[in-house]
C-alpha cells in the first residue's frame, strides 16, 4: 500500500448524488472541506443567482466589431473587459432568447465546460455584453460583494471545490445544479471593504496598463502614417486570372477583399521586410491528449496565450522525454499562434520551463540591434498583421495559418529610436499589468489567511504589505 492514498467514508457522508469516484474524496478535498467547516459559511447560491449564457447557435453572426460575445476561451483576465472576444450584431443581441445572457456590472463569469473549468472573470461595466452557455453567470444578490466573492472564487479553497465537482469523461463540465454544494465563508463587512479596495486598485492599474498599450499602438500607426487609415468595406474586387489565382493560387473571394490590399499598400510606403528575413522560426510538438498528465512540465496551448501574458496551463507532460528536447522558450522568444485563434504574439520576459503545443511557433529575432523584440511583438498584434492573418486564413472551417504564409507576412521597420520609444511604452504597460497581478495575489492570500487564521491576522498582514 506504500504510496497509495485511501479514505474510508460512511454512506451517509457521500455527496448528494452519491458519487463514489475516488478522486472526489481525495484527502486534499476532505482537508479543504474540514477547514471551511470551521468557518461560518453558506452555499454559493446564498450569495448569487446562478445561470448560464446563450444556448442558441449564433456563430453565423460572428464579426470583428459589434457587441462583445464571450466564450470559454475568453475567461483569462480578472476583468472580462480586458479580453478580446468575438462580436455579434445588435439584432442578435436583442433577440428575446438572448436576454438571459445579457451581462451587468458586478456579474461574475466562470468557465464551466471543456479543459479549462473554474476560470473567473468580473464584469466591471454596464456596457452591452453577452456570453455563451460555456460560461456560468453569477449575479450577486442584494448585499453581496461581487468584488470580494470574485477574489474568493480565485482562491485554492473555492477552486478545489469547483474542480472536485467536475463531471464527465471525454468533455468535462461543472453542472449549475452543483453550485449550491460549493460553500463560501461569511466574511465581515470590514474585511470585505478592505479586499474591495485592493480590487479597486487592481482595476485602476489595469486600466493604466491598457491605456499605455493603446497609446503604444497609436504611436506605431502614427509613425507609419496609418493613424487615419480606414479600410474599405467594399466586399468586391475585380481581378484577372493572372492577378488572382495565377499569382496567389487562391480562388476564395475573401482573399481579394480591397481592404487587405489597401493596408499592405499603405504599409509599404514605409521600409518593410518579410517575417522570415527578420526571425528564425522553431516549431514545437503536438504529443496528443494521451500524453497529458496532471503533473510534470506545463504544456502551453493557444488558449493559454494572450498578447498580455500567459496563464498557468492545467495540462502537463511527463518531464522525460519532453523536458530534454530543447523546446522550452528562451528570454525574448516571441510565441506566435498559427491555429485556432491565430496571430496572437507574446514575448517572453525570461526563460520558461514549459512546452508549447504545435499550434504555437517560437520566433527569435535575428538582429536585436536593428529590430527590437518588443516592437516586433506589437506589430504582430497590430491591425497590419492581423489583417494579413484574416486574408490568409479566410474561408477555412478550421482556422489554420500556414507557416509558409506566416513567413511572407509584411513587417514595417521603423528607425531604431522610434522602435525604442514604442518598446518603452510596451514595457511600461506590462509593468502595470504585473502590478495588477501582484495585487490579485495579495487579495487571494489575504482571503486564504482569513479562512485559516482569522480576519484579524489577514488585516494585520495587509497593513504590513501596505507599509512595505
Amino acid at each position: 500500500m506504500s504510496g497509495l492514498e485511501a479514505v474510508e467514508l460512511n454512506l451517509s457522508e457521500l455527496e448528494r448524488t452519491h458519487r463514489i469516484d475516488s478522486e472526489f474524496y481525495k484527502k486534499e478535498n476532505l482537508t479543504v472541506l474540514s477547514i471551511l467547516d470551521k468557518t461560518d459559511h453558506a452555499p454559493l447560491t446564498s450569495y448569487f443567482t446562478v445561470s448560464d449564457g446563450n444556448h442558441m447557435s449564433i456563430s453565423h453572426d460572428f464579426r470583428e466589431e459589434g457587441i462583445r460575445y464571450y466564450r470559454g476561451a475568453d475567461i483569462y483576465n480578472f476583468f472580462i473587459e480586458e479580453a478580446s472576444p468575438i462580436c455579434i450584431s445588435e439584432k442578435s443581441y436583442y433577440l428575446p432568447v438572448m436576454k438571459r445572457s445579457h451581462l451587468a456590472k458586478g456579474d461574475i463569469l466562470m468557465s464551466i465546460v471543456g479543459a479549462i473549468i473554474g476560470n473567473i472573470a468580473l464584469v466591471r461595466t454596464n456596457d452591452r455584453q453577452t456570453c455563451s452557455c460555456k460560461l456560468a453567470i453569477m449575479r450577486p444578490k442584494k448585499g453581496s460583494s461581487s468584488l470580494m466573492m470574485a477574489v474568493y472564487l480565485k482562491t485554492k479553497y473555492a477552486q478545489n471545490q469547483i474542480q472536485k465537482f467536475r463531471r464527465g469523461a471525454a468533455q468535462t463540465g461543472f453542472l449549475l445544479e452543483d453550485a449550491d454544494q460549493v460553500i463560501m465563508p461569511v466574511f465581515s463587512s470590514d474585511f470585505c471593504e478592505r479586499i474591495e479596495k485592493v480590487v479597486e486598485n487592481m482595476n485602476a492599474v489595469t486600466e493604466q496598463s491598457t491605456s499605455v498599450y493603446v497609446a503604444a499602438e497609436k504611436l506605431l500607426l502614427q509613425a507609419l502614417g496609418l493613424n487615419d487609415f480606414t479600410p474599405s468595406i467594399d466586399p468586391v474586387a475585380v481581378k484577372s486570372f493572372a492577378e488572382s489565382f495565377g499569382a496567389s493560387g487562391r480562388l476564395d473571394a475573401e482573399y481579394y477583399q480591397p481592404k487587405h490590399e489597401e493596408v499592405l499598400t499603405a504599409t509599404r510606403k514605409n521600409k518593410t521586410s518579410i517575417l522570415s528575413d527578420l526571425v528564425t522560426v522553431k516549431k514545437s510538438i503536438e504529443p496528443g491528449s494521451a500524453e497529458y498528465t496532471d503533473e510534470g512540465i506545463p504544456f502551453l496551448r493557444v488558449s493559454d496565450i494572450t498578447k498580455f501574458g500567459i496563464t498557468n496551463p492545467e495540462i502537463h507532460l511527463n518531464r522525460i522525454p519532453y523536458a530534454n528536447m530543447g523546446l522550452q522558450p528562451k528570454k525574448d522568444t516571441i510565441l506566435f499562434t498559427k491555429d485556432g485563434t491565430v496571430g496572437i504574439a507574446y514575448k517572453t520576459e525570461k526563460d520558461l520551463d514549459i512546452i508549447t503545443s504545435g499550434a504555437v511557433l517560437h520566433l527569435t529575432v535575428k538582429d536585436k540591434k536593428g529590430l527590437l523584440p518588443d516592437y516586433l511583438t506589437l506589430v504582430l498584434n497590430s491591425m497590419i498583421v492581423q489583417m494579413q492573418a484574416e486574408r490568409d486564413t479566410g474561408g477555412s472551417v478550421i482556422v489554420h495559418w500556414r507557416p509558409s504564409d506566416i513567413s511572407n507576412v509584411v513587417i514595417p521597420i521603423l528607425d531604431v529610436p522610434m522602435q525604442e520609444k514604442i518598446a518603452v511604452a510596451v514595457q511600461q504597460s506590462f509593468e502595470f499589468r504585473w502590478q495588477s497581478e501582484q495585487l490579485l495575489d495579495t487579495a487571494k492570500q489575504a482571503v486564504e489567511m482569513a479562512i485559516e487564521q482569522g480576519e484579524a491576522a489577514a488585516l494585520k498582514w495587509l497593513e504590513v504589505i501596505d507599509n512595505d
